[in-house]
């Protein structure tokens, strides 16, 4: 996912942090007017879609003030691609980028954000008001690329402060714009969280699986048998076979029924149903495959099943 925050004053947005992911129309708009106020930017993607997981329509209201890039949960990619990666954001013009991971308690990298953000406010003098000495961020991107837990982490690393703001597993968990944070007292600096926000149109089927897959959307959206069927894919196809070991298969395989049946009867996941015969109703034990599918999916965005970045 991909975030980015914006540093305001106390009356207007100033700068923006995006993460690339869901939200009604009218808390697209909202945000897409806060962003003409704005003085600075801050985005955020998710390191498993760097470049999938970020919004090109915030791209190009961005582009014109100074904004960082923030790479979130570097923790579960695959971060052997990183230069790669910099190299493809700076031919997209893309050239201040920070890899972050928002969840751990000590990250260097989250020290370096209130640094970078006053140097880039600072270097640019159409943004830059000498008067004013505190500065209001906002953050936006997709759902559920880590937009809250980044706050959380700078009022961790700054004030020693505990979370302001709720964080959870799946996309949706911030529903609207909410009060401003302190994040830093020298500079004085706040942040104001919000809603996840998706393309209204996804380029085509396989970002939307890569999105789908990060947990941008809700599962039920999509089905969870097809988002594992898909994982089970993109885990072959980049020979990640870490899911052979935890699960204690023979052996790679490329069948998702297969696969679903094997985890299932592992973790002692199975359902009562019922089978009409010539004798009559029999109940059966059947394996739950869509039980097995959540574990699937789950194992791999904890990062059970090894470092993967989708996006080649």
């Amino acid at each position: 996912p991909t975030f980015t925050v914006t540093s305001i004053s106390e009356n207007e947005v100033s700068w923006l942090i995006r993460v690339c992911c869901l939200v009604h129309i009218t808390d697209f708009i909202c945000l897409l007017l806060g962003l003409k106020q704005m003085r600075a930017s801050l985005r955020k993607v998710d390191l498993h879609i760097p470049f999938s997981g970020r919004n090109p329509l915030f791209q190009e209201n961005l582009d014109v003030r100074p904004h960082l890039l923030v790479l979130n949960k570097m923790d579960l990619a695959d971060t052997s691609k990183k230069w790669s990666i910099l190299k493809q954001l700076e031919r997209d013009g893309v050239k201040n980028v920070l890899f972050t991971d928002c969840l751990k308690q000590r990250d260097d990298s989250v020290k370096k954000i209130v640094p970078l953000v006053t140097e880039l406010i600072h270097n640019a003098s159409r943004f830059h008001r000498e008067e004013d000495r505190s500065y209001c961020l906002m953050v936006i991107g997709v759902p559920n690329v880590g937009k809250s837990s980044l706050i959380n982490a700078l009022r961790r690393t700054n004030l020693k402060k505990g979370k302001a703001s709720r964080v959870g597993g799946e996309p949706g968990i911030t529903k609207a714009v909410l009060t401003k944070i302190q994040v830093c007292e020298r500079p004085l600096m706040y942040l104001l969280d919000t809603p996840g926000v998706l393309p209204p149109k996804i380029e085509n089927i396989e970002t939307g699986m890569k999105l789908a897959l990060c947990g941008t959307i809700l599962d039920h959206l999509v089905g969870e048998d097809i988002i594992a069927d898909y994982l089970l894919f993109s885990l072959n196809r980049l020979q990640r076979f870490g899911y052979v070991e935890k699960y204690e298969l023979e052996g790679p395989c490329d069948d998702i029924q297969h696969v679903l049946k094997c985890i299932a009867v592992k973790l002692g996941k199975t359902q009562r149903v019922k089978a009409i015969t010539g004798i009559g109703d029999v109940t059966i034990k059947m394996p739950n495959y869509s039980a097995a599918a959540y574990d699937f999916i789950r194992a791999f965005r904890k990062g059970e099943l090894g470092k993967v970045m989708l996006d080649g």
